[in-house]
């Protein structure tokens, strides 16, 4: 799962990412409202650790804000303040659970597994978009029906790119995000593995489109998943441009 950690402390913070991560998870650190705000637009973490005391804007804004716009992600509010009442407004403001300072980190990750269990009981297993299903629970990808056999690596990076297909992404982050790898790695691993899942993407399509995959390329920044075929003219007939097709940048 990815875990986003919102924290000014930077001990407890990096200490906080260290000890998720060796959970299994994926986690990201930040140390102010602001921040955070942006990093989950770009990225819809399915966990936030969140403080309470922050910069720029302070936990309670940043619940505010987040209201309506990210029911996805579970919400665990950290906070030092004892009032009852900002435990309660936190909650009404859509947090999942909050834990105290000081805390047992034991107790944390314990609190964090039930979350996420409990996120993922209600949430729908299968991801679609354009014909492609991407099932979690029984790791099967089908496009339009059919079969489509996909490595470890090949499944991770599509049930990425689906997450966020309302957006690009860039090749720094999915380096980060699929392979754990640093942004500046210098690999063009991404892009063969792209190449790898269009190709398989598109055997599993139709007669009239196979070899054709819904992958998109955005120049000069990343990828995202193919909605609608664009058209581009060529003199005296009309071609449609579909991502894997010829015109397609590799």
């Amino acid at each position: 799962m990815q875990v986003l950690i919102v924290e000014d402390d930077a001990a407890l913070g990096l200490f906080l990412q260290k000890g998720l991560k060796l959970e299994g998870h994926e986690v990201e650190w930040v140390g102010d409202g602001e921040t955070a705000l942006t990093w989950m637009e770009e990225r819809r973490p399915d966990l936030l650790v969140l403080d309470l005391s922050l910069p720029n804007r302070d936990g309670v804004e940043v619940l505010e804000e987040m209201q309506g716009r990210f029911d996805d992600t579970a919400v665990l509010v950290l906070t030092g303040r004892s009032m009852v009442e900002e435990r309660v407004k936190c909650l009404n403001l859509g947090a999942d659970d909050c834990m105290l300072k000081p805390f047992s980190f034991h107790e944390l990750t314990a609190r964090c597994r039930s979350l996420l269990r409990r996120r993922e009981r209600f949430a729908d297993p299968v991801l679609r978009h354009e014909g492609v299903e991407l099932n979690r629970m029984e790791r099967r990808v089908t496009r339009k029906g059919v079969a489509v056999e996909l490595t470890g690596k090949e499944f991770a990076l599509l049930e990425y790119l689906i997450q966020r297909k309302e957006r690009c992404c860039s090749r720094g982050e999915l380096l980060e995000g699929v392979w754990q790898m640093s942004r500046d790695a210098g690999t063009n691993v991404v892009d063969v593995y792209v190449n790898y899942l269009r190709k398989k993407l598109g055997a599993a399509g139709s007669n009239d489109d196979a070899g054709h995959g819904v992958i998109e390329t955005v120049r000069g920044e990343g990828y995202r998943m193919s909605s609608v075929a664009s058209v581009k003219k060529q003199p005296g007939r009309a071609q449609v441009y579909t991502v894997g097709s010829a015109w397609a940048e590799a």
